[in-house]
């Protein structure tokens, strides 16, 4: 969609999240809350919904969504449990036990490693339905040969993580749950594993004209279960939205699948109001009335957030909170290794390019001691090895294991930082090999240095400090001038 187009439109979206509690049982019984498991082996009557079987709450699941309101900012109070009306097949009491109109978690905000905070309307305990297992080709019921239901996920406790409307570019969703994600692993609240459905997010989709403040119709789209996929059917539904009513037509609110096949949403039914879901009490449950001692003894014992531990990191390496190294070192769980490299005397600038760049192999976050780590960038600073150096040198201390001498690594491979007259003698003979990329580097092509620089390390074998040939390059273009 063309940037003029959103000049006239701003997109609106609020986002529920799905997060499955990361408990020993079931919410109502002490079935396992096992992913992977044989189908319909972790089940009892409660969580069959069988006649005369009662539920029984279980505690941990409750103190997990006073943690994870504690972390939201939110407001924990006493909360009831009701019983939500419909009928799915892999529901197999043809209503689930959730909580409606007094939500233990309410009333809090999550901040964007930007600084952009989305509001968090509630956050609510309910249990999570079984899985339908559709044979055939697609994968979906449309086109099945046969459905199969399996009751393992019946009963496993589930949080509901509502957000206010508050969020407009389909990157902000993503930067949301991101970090929504970062903090339910952070407490220990969900592993939060989209992949295996442990996180699932609903995004409430809708467009308006700019400058007016009523909302337009919004169509939710379902059960997305990765980052990439949100992005793409946000955008999507957006772009459909806009053409039907620039078109003359009216959106219908509706419930609407993601298909990733061919990038489009799909309808899946008429959106349902809470009246049509017929909530009453669960007439089995007592309320849940967390006392403010338990509240104290949750808030006492959290471990810092990524928000808290990118600001802990910024601030030691003075750089921005927001800045791409920071995210990524805490999202990698690296943080804490930076920092003590920098406290046992450690360069800031090449600790945090190590730490981003060169100690990730693979996917793989090489071990390294971080006062290794710390001596070998004071060799780099100090002029006695390149950067280039320095990074084969660090290759070879993650290979012995982490705790050797980098000083002693480097000698083995015969490193050594050119001498000034050295660099300048290299940069001589490059000019007068490559006479074309030296004039184009005079005329004010910054590319043309590349092809000198490379021709000057692969002729001192890399030895040549890339900053050094760097600032020789300027000088001797500055005097020319």
């Amino acid at each position: 969609m063309t940037t003029d187009v959103w000049d006239t439109w701003e997109l609106v979206v609020g986002l529920e999240v799905h997060a499955e509690l990361a408990t020993r049982t079931k919410i109502f019984c002490s079935c396992p809350n096992r992913f992977g498991d044989e189908p319909n082996t972790n089940v009892c009557p409660t969580c069959l919904g069988l006649p005369g079987s009662l539920p029984v709450l279980n505690r941990q699941a409750v103190e997990l969504a006073i943690r994870l309101g504690t972390a939201l900012h939110c407001t924990v109070a006493g909360s009831i449990f009701h019983r939500k009306n419909y009928f799915y097949p892999d529901m197999p009491k043809d209503y689930q036990v959730s909580q409606y109109d007094q939500p233990i978690d309410s009333g809090g905000w999550l901040e964007l490693p930007s600084g952009f905070r989305v509001g968090i309307t509630r956050a609510h305990l309910e249990e999570d339905t079984g899985k339908s297992v559709h044979v055939g080709e697609s994968g979906r019921i449309h086109g099945a040969e046969e459905s199969l239901v399996d009751y393992n996920r019946a009963g496993v406790p589930l949080l509901e993580i509502v957000s206010e409307p508050d969020i407009r570019t389909p990157e902000q969703a993503r930067a949301y749950v991101t970090e929504l994600r970062a903090i339910l692993v952070a407490t220990g609240v969900s592993d939060a594993k989209m992949e295996e459905g442990s996180m699932r997010v609903d995004a409430n989709v809708s467009v308006r004209r700019r400058g007016t403040e009523r909302f337009g119709t919004r169509c939710e789209i379902k059960n997305l279960n990765s980052v990439r996929s949100l992005g793409r059917a946000i955008d999507y539904e957006a772009r459909r939205q806009i053409v039907m009513i620039e078109a003359g037509e009216s959106i219908r609110q509706e419930t609407r699948h993601w298909d990733e096949s061919d990038g489009r949403t799909h309808t899946l039914r008429v959106k349902e109001d809470a009246d049509d879901y017929r909530y009453f009490p669960e007439p089995d449950l007592v309320p849940v009335v967390p006392d403010d001692a338990w509240l104290e003894r949750v808030a006492s014992a959290m471990p810092l957030l990524p928000s808290e531990r990118r600001a802990r990191l910024a601030e030691a390496f003075g750089v921005a909170p927001s800045a791409e190294a920071v995210a990524l070192l805490v999202e990698r769980a690296q943080d804490d290794h930076a920092l003590a490299a920098l406290a046992a005397g450690g360069d800031a600038v090449r600790v945090l390019v190590h730490e981003e760049h060169n100690l990730v192999v693979d996917g793989v976050v090489q071990h390294v001691a971080p006062g290794r780590l710390a001596e070998l960038t004071v060799l780099e600073v100090g002029g006695k090895l390149t950067a280039t150096q320095a990074k084969a040198v660090l290759a070879d201390l993650a290979a012995a294991g982490g705790d050797a001498d980098p000083a002693a690594l480097a000698a083995a491979k015969g490193f050594e930082a050119m001498d000034t007259s050295a660099v300048v003698a290299a940069v001589d003979a490059a000019i007068a090999e490559d006479p074309d990329a030296w004039a184009k580097f005079l005329a004010g092509n910054d590319k043309a240095a590349g092809a000198l620089v490379g021709r000057i390390m692969k002729s001192t074998k890399g030895k040549a400090d890339g900053k050094a040939i760097n600032a020789e390059l300027a000088a001797r273009r500055t005097a020319t001038a």
